[in-house]
């Protein structure tokens, strides 16, 4: 398609961690090295404006004056994106001032919405800007969402269905498809086999508690990747002693990313025990599937079912059932010809649905039919 001048709209960028900063990095670089004249708008950490430009990527920082319920508030948005004149508005929900903006400063302009997800937690707050939500919803020539599922089980994307695009997300799945040979073999003799891996920061939604639990009845050891956040690694340690599990339960913290893929090849067995909507799709599992492990994953109505197919590349257990969780752990730890051959499904899907070029394609499906206004 033709080059276009993109404008996307999101409250942080890379380096700050987050699956929907990396994603919007992916996007935003993957579209520049396309030929598009790329800007992501986003608040900055500070309370002046600035603009930086990072591997081809123009980076308009707005001026923070205050951050509530974790949401940065910029006030300049809706007059820094006025002034851009893109041809194309890409937000990204949820963020309700990037919406406030989009409607406010984005006039005349085709707007694009990916919906990574419901505002799941802050239900008082979700509540307060449902009205704007809809009205941008509506406003929108194309709403993508990562899964059918979650066009299916929200409650903002069912009523205008017929506007949404299913993109699924998409990585450079070479990246995560090797790792160097001498670092997983050092990672396989400090944690010797089977190994159930958790990758994530340990957030309310994760679940890491409910696979504490289901590792007592486990005959492997479980490895968690990932930074401390809202549920403290002491507090999962403390409950790994009192189930007597603390030789078999292992929380190693953040990891650069020549280890984090080590890890995925050096385990089993990948685990995502999420128990809420706010796992949204779950991109850990198509980095697993990468490294061609079988995934154990949870039914929320949202996008893991979609990535990890029941009985074809892992296995689909009810949310907070941690017997069932411990038994589908169990049956892939204990049928190493079955984990392999759900793995190298999951790799094959990966390769076929998930990867970066297949996601830039279907973006810049999603653009045309948006500036037609088919």
């Amino acid at each position: 398609m033709a080059a276009m001048r993109i404008l996307h709209i999101y409250k942080d960028y890379p380096p700050v961690l987050g699956g929907i900063e990396n994603h919007l990095e992916l996007l935003a670089e993957g579209l520049v090295a396309r030929g598009h004249q790329v800007t992501v708008l986003v608040s900055g950490q500070g309370r002046r404006t600035e603009m930086t430009e990072r591997r081809g990527v123009r980076l308009v920082l707005a001026g923070r004056l205050v951050t509530v319920a974790s949401t940065p508030l910029s006030p300049a948005l809706p007059l820094l994106l006025a002034r851009e004149r893109p041809d194309l508005i890409h937000l990204h929900h949820p963020y309700p001032p990037g919406d406030v903006a989009a409607l406010l400063g984005g006039r005349g302009v085709p707007l694009v919405v990916t919906y990574h997800s419901d505002i799941v937690r802050q239900r008082r707050l979700g509540a307060l800007i449902a009205p704007i939500v809809r009205r941008t919803l509506r406003r929108a020539a194309r709403i993508i969402a990562a899964s059918p599922a979650y066009i299916r089980s929200s409650p903002f994307l069912a009523p205008v269905a017929s506007h949404c695009r299913v993109v699924p997300h998409g990585i450079p799945l070479a990246h995560y498809g090797q790792a160097d040979p001498e670092h997983v073999a050092a990672l396989r003799q400090r944690f010797p086999g089977p190994v159930v891996l958790f990758v994530g920061r340990l957030r309310y939604y994760k679940g890491a508690d409910r696979l504490v639990r289901a590792m007592a009845h486990v005959p492997a050891r479980a490895v968690f990747v990932g930074a401390d956040a809202s549920v403290r690694a002491a507090d999962l340690a403390s409950l790994a002693v009192q189930l007597g599990l603390s030789d078999r339960i292992h929380f190693v913290g953040e990891q650069s990313e020549a280890t984090l893929r080590a890890f995925y090849h050096a385990a089993d067995v990948f685990a995502l025990p999420s128990v809420e909507r706010s796992e949204a799709f779950g991109i850990v599992q198509i980095e697993a599937q990468a490294a061609g492990l079988p995934i154990v994953c949870t039914e929320l109505g949202t996008g893991t079912s979609f990535v990890t197919r029941h009985g074809d590349t892992g296995i689909v257990v009810p949310p907070d059932d941690v017997p069932a969780l411990a038994h589908a752990l169990r049956i892939l730890v204990e049928n190493p010809t079955l984990a392999r051959t759900l793995g190298e499904a999951g790799r094959a899907r990966a390769h076929a649905e998930f990867s970066l070029t297949r996601m830039l394609d279907r973006i810049e499906a999603v653009y045309d039919e948006a500036r037609r206004g088919d």
